[in-house]
This record gives structure tokens, C-alpha cells and sequence, in this order.
């Protein structure tokens, strides 16, 4: 076993998969990123985001250095969800145009006829909208009940359908596959499971854009990458690329509400769990389940895990914003679990590489 102490577990699986009975062999996150900067040059939106030398924050909490890769203003959307789902509908466009074979493709009609369903806390549904949007297709996004109208307004100005179904997001979810198996859409959920593995995992597949760039602009490979994690799908895709491009040398840790432990309670278990715990302040990342793709790359890839309290969630999410790194508790919870103290052995030859994953709601 790990070592556990203090919302903290070492990971006993690193390097190997786990045991997953009956499966010959686990589905694990892409490390492709050409394929998705080749897809992503389609969205007009689309560009690289900023990597922050963070020196103030570094001094504050006593480290060497830390880059900030800054996802806020991701292709208008305000998160790094944007990568997405946008990339994974991309992908069913030029697989559409390939069988048509037409000798001007028209990207803007690729998908006329085809509906892509999701449920959707935050950002991920927007990806689904405006990807949707982008090629043509109708979007319909499942909200529960506690989701503010306003990010319900937000999905409508995009284009898509907006219905309402449940009271949390399991059962928004639930409501989502069924609509989708009735109707003959397409699901595209963010989260993968027995039975659900290709589609999420294309979602995974476009985080890797802020990955691969992230590499590209720094001039030295880090020493330690915070990575926040809800289903898991940004931080094992990140974690992966960085294993490609840096090898072994990197500690990587997964930070997870402690309200919301799916990831490191199912390593602890060496199987996926159902996890249950009250709401968090840091709704994004508030997953009961983890995603089992990214379960299996985590498991593979990362060293540590770490959950942090609702309290070092937002206090961290003030402190950032009061600091010039305007985010929500979800957004800056990496972050958090180094202001607050939670990662051991850091000092002056720490290079860390941390992710503002959204900037601050609207409304």
C-alpha cells in the first residue's frame, strides 16, 4: 500500500495499470497533440494561451519558480473545457467530410442533422455548444436543477437546447444517455465508464493542446505539476504528455476537493468507486465518479494525490484573485494545495507548473 497521511496517498500503481477484471487492456489517455492542433486550426477562436512566470507567488509560497499556464480566456469560452468537446466534434466533422469526399470541403454544414448530447455542470457544456455550432449540429445540454439560470442563458446564446433534469449531476447525466440512446444522438460526455470509453476519450484527446504547449513555452522541464481534477480527464491527458515529452522526472500531483475524493479514493481501492460527500465550493471538480479512462492514465502516470478542504479551496481562489490571478475555487485549486502548505519536500530548486483551469463566472 501507499503511504496515507492527512488526505494524502502515495500512488501504489505508478508505472502499471490496474486491475481491472476482464479487460485485456486498459483504454489509456492519447499523447497525440499534433492530431489536435492539426483539428483545432479549423476554430477561428482558437490560439495559445498564455504560460505566467508567477515570481511573486513563488517567493510567497517558497519555491524556486512557478509557471501559471493561464486557461481563462481559452478560445472565449473561459475555461480549458473549450478544448474539448470542441476538438472531439471537430474530429466527427472531418470523419464526415472524408466519406463524402467533396473537392471543396464545407466544415460549416459537416454535421447538418446530427444532435450531440451532454449533461453539464460549467464549461464542458459550452464546449458542446459551440463545437455543435461550429459544424452545424444541434446541441441539446442536461443541467440539474441547482445549475444557475444564468450559465443556462449562456448555453442558449451559444445555440443549444437547454433542458433541465434531475437534482445533481449524476441525474442530469443519466437523463442525458437516455434522451441520447432514444433519439439516436450522439453522447458526449467529459467522463468515461465500462462500456463508454471512445467518446470521452476524444474529449481527453483536445486537453492536450494546453499540454503540449505549456511544454513549448517553458524553457526548462518542471520539477512538480499541480494538476486539479474532477473525473480526472485534464490532468491525465496533461499528466501523459508530460510523462512523453519529460519522462519520469516530474512529481505529479492530483489535487481533489476533499468532499469529492473519486480519484484518490479509487487508486486507494484499485478500482473505480462511487464516492459520496456533501456539495462542493469547487463545482467543477465536484465528481463523485472518476472518469475511468482517466483513471487508468492517473493510475499509470501520477505520483501523488491530495485532497484540500473547502476552506483552502476558496481562501486560495481570494488570495489568487486579490493577487492579479482572478479564478474560482475550481480554477486555482492546484494552486491551492501549494499556498496551503499540503505538498511536502518544497523549496528554493522547486520548478513548478500549475493550471488556472477557468477565470471567474459570469453572473
Amino acid at each position: 500500500m501507499g503511504a496515507v497521511l492527512s488526505n494524502t496517498l502515495e500512488n501504489m500503481w505508478r508505472g502499471k495499470a490496474l486491475p481491472v477484471g476482464g479487460v485485456a487492456a486498459p483504454v489509456l489517455p492519447s499523447i497525440d497533440a499534433a492530431a489536435v492542433a492539426k483539428l483545432l486550426t479549423l476554430c477561428p477562436r482558437h490560439a495559445v494561451t498564455p504560460l505566467i512566470d508567477a515570481d511573486d507567488l513563488a517567493q510567497e509560497i517558497g519555491i524556486g519558480q512557478l509557471w501559471i499556464k493561464d486557461e481563462r480566456a481559452r478560445m472565449g469560452l473561459g475555461s480549458f473545457k473549450a478544448l474539448g468537446a470542441a476538438y472531439a466534434i471537430a474530429r466527427e466533422a472531418a470523419e464526415a467530410l472524408g466519406k463524402q469526399t467533396p473537392d471543396e470541403p464545407i466544415w460549416e454544414t459537416a454535421l447538418e442533422g446530427r444532435t450531440f448530447a451532454t449533461a453539464s455542470a460549467g464549461n464542458h457544456g459550452l464546449s458542446v455548444a459551440a463545437g455543435a455550432g461550429l459544424f452545424g449540429a444541434h446541441a441539446v445540454i442536461f443541467l440539474a436543477k441547482t445549475v444557475p439560470e444564468a450559465f443556462a442563458e449562456r448555453l442558449r446564446d451559444k445555440g443549444a437546447e437547454v433542458v433541465r433534469a434531475g437534482d445533481d449531476y449524476e441525474a442530469s447525466m443519466a437523463a442525458a444517455q437516455a434522451a441520447a440512446e432514444e433519439n439516436d444522438w450522439t453522447l458526449l460526455s467529459d467522463s468515461s465508464w465500462p462500456g463508454y470509453t471512445e467518446p470521452a476519450s476524444a474529449v481527453m484527446e483536445g486537453y492536450l493542446q494546453l499540454a503540449a504547449e505549456a511544454a513549448a513555452q517553458m524553457g526548462e522541464a518542471p520539477t512538480l505539476i499541480m494538476l486539479q481534477a474532477g473525473v480526472g480527464g485534464m490532468a491525465a491527458a496533461v499528466a501523459a504528455y508530460a510523462r512523453h515529452v519529460w519522462g519520469d522526472a516530474p512529481k505529479i500531483v492530483v489535487v481533489e476537493p476533499d468532499v469529492a475524493p473519486a480519484l484518490i479514493e479509487s487508486i486507494r481501492a484499485g478500482q473505480l468507486v462511487d464516492t459520496r460527500g456533501a456539495a462542493s465550493c469547487m463545482g467543477r471538480l465536484d465528481c463523485k465518479t472518476p472518469s475511468l479512462v482517466a483513471l487508468n492514465g492517473l493510475a499509470c502516470d501520477a505520483d501523488l494525490f491530495v485532497t484540500i478542504s473547502e476552506d483552502e479551496g476558496a481562501d486560495a481562489a481570494r488570495r489568487l484573485t486579490r493577487m492579479g490571478y482572478a479564478t474560482t475555487p475550481s480554477g486555482g485549486a492546484g494552486l491551492a494545495a501549494l499556498i496551503a502548505g499540503r505538498i511536502p519536500e518544497l523549496g528554493p530548486d522547486a520548478r513548478v507548473l500549475a493550471i488556472l483551469s477557468e477565470g471567474l463566472e459570469d453572473g
